[in-house]
C-alpha cells in the first residue's frame, strides 16, 4: 500500500512538473511575440551595449534593426534576443544587381554573427512602393531579396533565417470590410511576384500597421475606443468575423488581400506598430499608454481571420528619436533617451491577457479568456 502510494506521489509530482513546464513554455511563447524596433535617429541615445541591456532587463526578447549596425550586432551576441535585420533601401540596388555583393553582405552581417546573434528575419527594404517617393527602389526589391535568400540558402540556413521585405498599408486599395481587402491595382505587378517568392521560401510578409494614422486621418468615421482596443463590444461585423478593434481589422484586411491574390497562404508579421505621445492630433501620453499596453496584451492571440496562432508584433520604437521628422515621428518611444520608461507596463510573463480600458486600469477579458 505504502509502495503504491509512493508511486502515485511520484507520478503526481512528475505530472505536476510536466504541467508546470508546459504552462511555462506556453507563457513564454505568448510573451515572446512582442518585439521592439531599435531606431537610432537621435544624437542623445545610449550606447548599443546599454540598449541591449535595457532590452534584457525589461524582458523584451525580440528586436528590429533597420540596418546592420556593427556595434548593435556585437552587443547582441549571446543575448538570446531574436532579430529582424534590416537592409536599408539605399543598399537595394547593389544587392539586386550583383550576387557577389549579396553574398558579401550576408557574410559580413549575418554569418559573422550567426548563431550567437539569433537572426530570425532579414527585411530587405522598408516601405518601398512602386508609386510615390520610393518608386525608384521598387525594381530592386525582389532581385535583392532573391540574391540574399540564395546566399542564405547556400549556407543551409534558409529554414532558420527567413528573407522578406516590409511594406506599409498604402499598398492596400480596399480595406473595408476586412474580408474584401485587396492590394491596389497599380502595385500588383510589384507585389504579386514578391508574394509568390514568399510562398516558395515559406517566409512571412512583414507589414507596418498603424491604427493611429488611420484614426487621425479619419476621426469622423473611426472612433478613438476602436483605435485604442477599448471598444466594449464588436464595432464591425464582417460575415462570421467580429472586430472590436481597428488593429485586427487592418491586419485581417492584409490577410484577405494576400488570400485574394489567389497566389497562396503567406503569414504576416507586424514589423511596426505604435502610437505617438505628442506632436499631433490624438497624440497624447494617455492614448499612447493605453494603445501600447493593449498592443502588448494583444500579441498573445491571433486575429479573427487567423485565430490559431499568436500575432508576432514589433512595437515602434524603443526610444524617442530627436533627429526624426516631422515632429510627430520624434515621440513614438517606449523609453526616453535617458533609459527611463515612459509607460508603467512591462513586457514579461505576468501579463493577464486583459485590456486596459481607462485611467483606473479597469479591464475587460479578451475573447480567448471567455
Amino acid at each position: 500500500m505504502a509502495s503504491h502510494l509512493a508511486k502515485n506521489q511520484k507520478f503526481s509530482f512528475a505530472a505536476f512538473l510536466l504541467l508546470f513546464e508546459l504552462l511555462t513554455v506556453n507563457l513564454l511563447t505568448a510573451d515572446a511575440q512582442i518585439g521592439v524596433c531599435y531606431g537610432m535617429m537621435g544624437n542623445n541615445l545610449p550606447s548599443a551595449n546599454e540598449v541591449i541591456s535595457l532590452y534584457r532587463s525589461n524582458n523584451i526578447r525580440r528586436m528590429r534593426l533597420y540596418d546592420p549596425n556593427q556595434a548593435a550586432l556585437q552587443a547582441l551576441r549571446n543575448s538570446g534576443i531574436e532579430l529582424i535585420l534590416g537592409v536599408p533601401n539605399s543598399d537595394l540596388q547593389g544587392l539586386a544587381t550583383n550576387a557577389d555583393t549579396a553574398r558579401q553582405w550576408v557574410q559580413t552581417n549575418v554569418l559573422n554573427y550567426w548563431p550567437s546573434v539569433r537572426i530570425k528575419y532579414i527585411a530587405v527594404g522598408n516601405e518601398v512602393s512602386p508609386v510615390g517617393g520610393s518608386s525608384w527602389y521598387a525594381q530592386y526589391v525582389l532581385p535583392a531579396v532573391q540574391n540574399v535568400y540564395q546566399a542564405i540558402r547556400a549556407q543551409g540556413l534558409h529554414d532558420q533565417i527567413k528573407v522578406s521585405t516590409s511594406i506599409d498599408l498604402t499598398l492596400i486599395g480596399n480595406s473595408y470590410p476586412p474580408s474584401q481587402g485587396s492590394f491596389r491595382g497599380d502595385v500588383r505587378s510589384y507585389l504579386d511576384p514578391i508574394i509568390g517568392y514568399l510562398l516558395y521560401a515559406n517566409a512571412p510578409l512583414l507589414v507596418n500597421v498603424y491604427p493611429y494614422f488611420s484614426y487621425s486621418g479619419n476621426p469622423r468615421d473611426i472612433s478613438l475606443p476602436y483605435a485604442l482596443f477599448t471598444a466594449p463590444n464588436v464595432v464591425v461585423w464582417d460575415g462570421q468575423y467580429g472586430y472590436q478593434n481597428l488593429f485586427d481589422a487592418m491586419l485581417d484586411s492584409v490577410h484577405a488581400a494576400i488570400d485574394n491574390t489567389r497566389i497562396g497562404y503567406v503569414e504576416v508579421v507586424v514589423s511596426e506598430s505604435g502610437w505617438p505621445s505628442d506632436g499631433g492630433f490624438a497624440a497624447t501620453y494617455d492614448n499612447a499608454r493605453v494603445y501600447l499596453d493593449n498592443l502588448v496584451r494583444r500579441a498573445s492571440r491571433g486575429s479573427p481571420r487567423r485565430p490559431s496562432k499568436p500575432t508576432e508584433i514589433y512595437i515602434f520604437a524603443m526610444f524617442d528619436e530627436n533627429q526624426k521628422s516631422p515632429e510627430i515621428e520624434k515621440h513614438f518611444g517606449l523609453f526616453s533617451p535617458n533609459k527611463q520608461k515612459k509607460y508603467p507596463f512591462g513586457f514579461g510573463g505576468k501579463r493577464d491577457g486583459k485590456l486596459v480600458i481607462d485611467d483606473f486600469n479597469a479591464t475587460i477579458p479578451l475573447k480567448s479568456d471567455m
